[in-house]
């Protein structure tokens, strides 16, 4: 969803991006571009909810990890 997101607003307003790239290797059937990707957009997005939780316990103090 995330990436659809970005290849619908770059195509909207023309701006070239990851979107853009991600349409190109689809296009030209690119995999290993593919690949990389949507492997760093999972791994962006596990660290930033990571990053998240781990803030939980440190901005609640009723919210403990033991």
């Amino acid at each position: 969803m995330m990436i659809s997101g970005v290849v619908v607003t770059e195509t909207v307003f023309n701006i070239p991006g990851l979107g853009r790239l991600v349409v190109d290797a689809v296009l030209s059937r690119d995999y290993p571009l593919i690949q990389a990707i949507i492997l760093l957009t999972a791994g962006t997005y596990v660290l930033i909810n990571l990053i998240i939780d781990l803030s939980y316990a440190v901005t609640d103090p009723r919210i403990r990890y033991q």
